[in-house]
């Protein structure tokens, strides 16, 4: 199995990076133009999600293209554009880096500048769009490849976008709690519980949805004939892939968080009940999706590799 693998550990790192990064920042700047519901901390959220999302895409990015040799050929994508997946990727990823850094270094200038305001406003705008379009592409690359049928599926670009937008909320909640003292000012910390609340009940929402998609992939693939039916046999029972997938992926990195989370928001969501954050759950909860993240992409991309076509 070894042999048969082209695509390693870097290309694993690079899609998981570009897409927590990209979701980190998609998440920050809808924060910062929303708000929705979100107090005084709206612009701590907003700090944290733009600073932590365009580093690992510069690193994800350098990654591939090192691991790809000829590193300086790379800027030849950049010379003509056209409707390919790499053209597309490639501008996608080298606007996201400049535009992420740019309005990652709005949050660092001082606030009587008031250019800077306007322009993180504008920057977020912007960087939504494009922080989606990256995120998304990390799985069209793989699903653009009709030769490996386990890859060759739209529905994989969704699953990484959601997995995406919840390695970034799973990356801003780690870095908030790793960073945060405790007040004694009780609007301090009432805003910290609304603030922790509301990322947790969003994480909840894409948590499901990956859910969701993962059952429509295995459907709609087990439902197909030939290759595609053959393929998805990797992470089902007896698979190869079938522990990985479903104790890691599944279980650890999605269902126990959702059911945790889900415990933690129902009492406000149904009763009206104060919510309380945990720091135990705020660190583990964001490690246990982030390693789920992550091994969602080893899965996959691993999966395309060991499978190939076998005939109708």
């Amino acid at each position: 199995m070894e042999a048969e693998l082209t695509w390693g550990l870097p290309v694993i790192a690079y899609l998981f990076m570009a897409g927590a990064g990209a979701g980190a920042v998609v998440v920050s700047a809808s924060v910062l133009l929303r708000g929705g519901g979100f107090g005084p901390s709206r612009e701590a959220v907003a700090r944290y999600g733009a600073l932590i999302g365009p580093l690992p895409v510069i690193l994800g990015t350098a990654l591939i293209v090192f691991e790809l040799g000829a590193p300086f050929r790379a800027f030849n994508l950049f010379k003509v554009i056209n409707l390919s997946p790499m053209s597309i990727g490639s501008w996608l990823l080298g606007l996201f880096m400049v535009l992420s850094t740019l309005y990652a270094a709005t949050f660092l200038t001082p606030e009587r500048w008031r250019w800077a305001r306007t322009a993180k406003i504008a920057l977020a705008w912007i960087c939504v769009p494009i922080g989606i379009g990256v995120a998304v592409y990390t799985g069209v690359m793989i699903g653009a490849m009709p030769a490996r049928p386990f890859w060759n599926s739209p529905i994989i670009a969704f699953l990484f976008l959601l997995s995406a937008l919840s390695a970034g909320v799973a990356a801003i909640v780690l870095t908030m709690t790793l960073a945060r003292r405790r007040s004694d000012d009780h609007e301090v910390e009432r805003d910290f519980e609304n603030t922790s609340y509301l990322l947790t009940a969003s994480d909840a929402v894409l948590l499901a949805g990956e859910l969701i998609i993962i059952f429509l992939f295995i459907m709609f693939a087990h439902l197909t004939i030939g290759s595609t039916k053959e393929a998805v046999k990797v992470i089902l029972s007896g698979g190869p892939l079938a522990t990985a997938f479903w104790g890691i992926v599944v279980a650890l990195g999605i269902v126990l968080p959702l059911l945790v989370e889900l415990k933690l928001v129902m009492p406000r969501l149904l009763y009206s009940q104060e919510f309380r954050s945990h720091r135990a759950f705020d660190v583990a909860l964001p490690v246990a999706i982030l390693v789920g993240g992550f091994s969602l992409r080893y899965i996959v991309v691993v999966a395309g590799q060991i499978t190939g076509p076998v005939g109708l």
